[in-house]
């Protein structure tokens, strides 16, 4: 048996330098499967991703996945790129297994929670508002070098990470605080700020509408009182006034106490982000 990789379609470039090119997985000359790779819109032409890999149900469990996920690799390698990126529904294991026997790690996931239509109301000495725009302009200014730097401690190259957090943040917020489907709001306790949530409006599924919690923060020296179990109750209530009952977010793997917290408020994983040096 030999497995190779044999191209299905021409070459797609663009002037960025990005590149995408579907597959064939083939045995000795006959279709099995197919694989499609690209370069990561997000984080440049130096970085792959791998969009999906199938072999045909008969032909499983003897290698051929292992073999075509590897020429792939071979050829974004030949493409220049250093690092490549695969998105794993939750609910896949054998394709997790695929992953982590290619030494794929985990770098963050998305997780999402079916909301009930009970409002749950602040704890006591604790109330919200909106955030200004004086707040919104030192915010926006700190969040893309933070969201930069906790890619780039991932592995990312600092000019990689600092391209996809400018490229996002302008992305979902063209209009800053004015953006349609966007809320930022602010948690006070005593008449001083001590966090802020930024929710936003968005379709999770077609013909679904959900939340998204894009930034939830706690300043560190009000940590640890709960806070953070407040802003997401609070992300709740702005997705049910919005009428959508699900509300899903982004954590990276490395967020211990982010993860716990979600887990305990009854978020489950979607989808498993990995990622591998070349």
């Amino acid at each position: 048996m030999t497995t190779t990789l044999r191209p299905s379609g021409p070459l797609q470039e663009g002037a960025d330098g990005a590149r995408a090119r579907h597959y064939d997985v083939c045995d000795n000359g006959r279709p099995v499967g197919s694989v499609a790779i690209s370069t990561d819109d997000a984080f440049g032409p130096t970085a792959g991703v791998l969009r999906s890999l199938s072999v045909e149900e008969s032909r499983r469990r003897r290698g051929r996945g292992v073999i075509a996920a590897l020429a792939a690799e071979e050829v974004l390698r030949g493409w220049g790129c250093t690092q490549v990126r695969v998105e794993v529904p939750a609910d896949n294991d054998p394709a997790r297994r695929l992953a982590a026997a290619l030494g794929y790690t985990e770098r963050s996931r998305n997780m999402v929670k079916d909301l009930g239509p009970d409002i749950a109301p602040l704890p006591a000495g604790l109330t919200s508002r909106d955030m200004s725009e004086e707040e919104f302009a030192a915010w926006r200014q700190d969040a893309v070098r933070t969201y930069a730097q906790g890619w780039i401690d991932r592995g990312v190259s600092p000019e990689q990470a600092r391209l996809k957090s400018e490229a996002d943040h302008a992305g979902h917020l063209p209009a800053g605080l004015a953006t349609e489907g966007v809320r930022f709001q602010v948690l006070v306790r005593a008449g001083e700020v001590v966090g802020h949530v930024w929710v936003a409006l968005r379709e999770p599924a077609p013909g679904g509408t959900g939340g998204f919690v894009f930034d939830v923060e706690v300043r560190e020296e009000h940590r640890g009182r709960g806070h953070g179990r407040a802003l997401m109750l609070l992300a709740e209530d702005i997705t049910r006034a919005w009428r959508a009952d699900r509300l899903g977010l982004h954590v990276f793997a490395s967020n211990t106490p982010a993860l716990r917290l979600y887990e305990s408020l009854g978020y489950t994983t979607t989808r498993y982000n990995l990622a591998k040096a070349l």
